[in-house]
């Protein structure tokens, strides 16, 4: 298929590029589970600025879904891609992953990989985020976590619109039973958890997020240049929910399923850079963190990227989404006294919604190729499109 050419050319970064020790050539197929609450938007738009330098195909929601999520909560299916991003290499949008599908849609050699949060802090910032989407959460007197998880069944209902947001969300985004009775629980996490190890390459685990993209670099043989990032779609400090004694084993207990795939995978994160060793993980994130002052530093100058409040960010291109008034979302502006930073160094700082917005109308150039059984002529949505909202975060 031939790609478009680019309007904006992005340029590659020089200073701080670290070639793979391997001979492979870069595995550039990846599939990647975006889950919720698990800074899961920073990886994503890690992948996007990879596909951009190496001009390939980002599969995106079709305007049916809303554009920035494949229809979630519904299963994953290919007919949820836009048209003009089928034959993707990649495919990073909010879905409920449904393994078969995605093989219907991707290259054979797709590497699959998601990533996963401690539990505790994980169901306190869903909680805050989607008070005033998830009715689970909005019938707690006062936004009180304490009174939820004292009493969950008295304000949660199983079936009704953004349950998943309040009960084992890693496992429903995995595409798990979130609410799978106790008679056999043991049994189906294992079994669970044994079919994730089976189907992801890799596991990663927020709290160690650089330790993961050493895994990462070296699953996909990419450079240290690839993995470059800033922290996107963040809380402020005072949006965050002290925990009273207590109140992680009562996560742990509500949210069992999740428990115990973080664990799991935490413990096999831990495993495999044994394998590589202490020295060369604690060197190659030495290198990438050397790697982003470096290339922040070439973007913006001796300006410090500042976080402002995303009702402050003045620029539309760098201001975060934010689901109410209550959440206070941290975002970038772009520094001021300086010339716009050439576009590579734009997207370094590009909310989910914006860069979604910009990889559409670069695809929708290329020849409409349908995959089996879809029905394809839906016109490309323009960047002007009003898109309903969003209820997905990072």
């Amino acid at each position: 298929m031939t790609k478009p050419n680019r309007a904006f050319p992005i340029s590659r970064p020089s200073n701080y590029s670290h070639r793979s020790s391997s001979l492979r050539p870069k595995h550039t197929n990846v599939a990647f589970l975006k889950t919720h609450k698990t800074a899961s938007s920073t990886m994503q738009n890690l992948l996007h600025r990879f596909a951009e330098r190496n001009n390939l195909t980002v599969a995106l929601p079709n305007e049916a879904c809303d554009f920035y999520q494949f229809c979630y909560p519904r299963n994953f299916s290919a007919h949820f891609v836009h048209e003009h991003t089928l034959q993707p290499n990649m495919i990073t949008s909010h879905m409920r992953f449904n393994l078969a599908e995605l093989r219907r849609l991707m290259p054979n050699n797709t590497k699959y990989v998601t990533i996963l949060r401690e539990p505790g802090s994980m169901f306190e910032s869903l909680f805050s985020y989607y008070y005033e989407i998830c009715p689970s959460f909005k019938r707690v007197p006062n936004g009180s976590l304490e009174a939820f998880l004292d009493n969950p069944w008295r304000y949660y209902r199983p079936d009704e619109d953004e349950s998943m947001y309040a009960r084992n969300t890693l496992t429903f985004d995995l595409g798990g039973d979130k609410d799978r009775l106790e008679v056999d629980l043991d049994e189906y996490a294992q079994a669970f958890v044994a079919e994730i190890e089976h189907v992801f390459s890799l596991v990663m685990i927020t709290e160690h997020f650089d330790e993961s993209l050493v895994l990462f670099r070296h699953l996909l043989s990419w450079d240290v240049e690839d993995i470059l990032y800033v922290k996107l779609n963040m809380r402020t400090p005072s949006s965050k929910r002290r925990f009273s004694p207590g109140i992680h084993a009562k996560v742990r207990a509500w949210n069992a399923l999740d428990a115990r795939l973080y664990d799991h995978f935490n413990a096999s994160l831990w495993r495999q850079l044994a394998v590589l060793g202490p020295e060369l993980v604690a060197r190659e994130v030495n290198l990438l963190h050397k790697a982003q002052e470096s290339f922040v530093k070439d973007c913006f100058g001796d300006q410090l990227l500042q976080l402002r409040l995303a009702a402050q960010i003045k620029n539309n291109k760098t201001r975060p989404w934010v689901p109410d008034n209550e959440v206070g979302i941290l975002g970038y502006e772009l520094p001021t006294n300086t010339s716009l930073p050439h576009n590579l160094c734009l997207k370094l700082i590009m909310p989910e919604h914006q860069y979604s917005d910009d990889l559409l109308p670069q695809l929708r150039v290329m020849n409409v190729v349908a995959l089996p059984g879809f029905k394809t002529g839906s016109p490309p949505c323009k960047r002007l499109c009003v898109q309903p909202p969003h209820h997905g975060g990072s």
